[in-house]
């Protein structure tokens, strides 16, 4: 059996694996499911259709799998999903997807949720990011591998972050954020490539100076930004080290749309 509190209000056909624990006075519907290892704390409240992983550790006064704020929601069976090794701390409130945008919302592996972070519908978060305190995306919002958000960073619903990217405080992010991109301001705008983020991962000298020259031909050469993929594309034959890193950058530019841009 699990260790459930006493307090705690566990729907018997929810599907609990024996070594979760349940705090206090927390609330945890039929239709979820916790996998081994993973404690809830006291106070939180866990609905919908939400499937959770293995070895996560969710804080009090958390909310999973709320009905989506979306008007056009009309009771679909939608799903959230979080995967393994994740921290979210206290007052985070992750909702279920819409049935326009996949049904699914989803939280990958080992990321670190501070408090009051909000994942709405249909937003997809891979792994190894942190959202600082109060970081909030809206609909439909894509986050890359090892992002950073900064406190009380705000992301543009149908936004794109490319992986190894970061925020500065108080960001609002209403365009695509191309891969290793360093952005702040209200709107926010590109200020460097997420360098010192680089080398803590252990990226080669060759792959951060095919970044290097990938920010140089995006922003400081004045070029549009079909003329700059052009130039990236060429960054193989100078960095083969960095030949996955430049294909990134360009499969990202790729799908972003005339209309929402990247940031600049």
């Amino acid at each position: 059996m699990a260790n459930i509190h006493p307090t705690a209000l566990v729907d018997p056909a929810a599907e609990l694996d024996s070594t979760v624990s349940i705090g206090p006075y927390s609330i945890v519907g039929p239709d979820v499911k916790i996998g081994p290892g993973t404690s809830v704390g006291p106070h939180c409240v866990i609905e919908g259709h939400t499937t959770i992983g293995s070895d996560n550790r969710i804080f009090q006064f958390v909310s999973l799998g709320a009905i989506n704020q979306d008007k056009k929601y009309q009771g679909e069976p939608c799903e959230l999903v979080i995967g393994d090794r994740n921290t979210v701390r206290e007052f985070s409130t992750y909702h279920i997807g819409t049935v326009q945008g996949g049904g699914v919302t989803r939280l990958g592996d080992d990321n670190w949720m501070m408090a009051y972070t909000h994942l709405a519908h249909d937003c997809v978060v891979g792994n190894h990011t942190i959202f600082a305190n109060n970081a909030q995306i809206a609909g439909h919002v894509v986050v890359g591998d090892w992002v950073i958000l900064g406190a009380y960073t705000c992301v543009h619903q149908f936004v794109r972050i490319g992986a190894h990217g970061m925020t500065a405080m108080g960001s609002v992010l209403l365009a695509d954020q191309p891969p290793f991109v360093m952005s702040e301001g209200h709107p926010a705008g590109a200020r460097s490539m997420n360098f010192e983020g680089l080398r803590r991962r252990g990226f080669s000298a060759e792959r951060i100076g095919a970044v290097k020259a990938m920010h140089k031909a995006l922003y400081r050469e004045g070029r549009t930004l079909d003329d700059a993929r052009e130039q990236i594309a060429g960054l193989v034959q100078r960095f083969p080290e960095g030949a996955g890193d430049v294909q990134m950058m360009l499969d990202f530019l790729a799908a972003t749309t005339s209309q929402r841009g990247i940031v600049r």
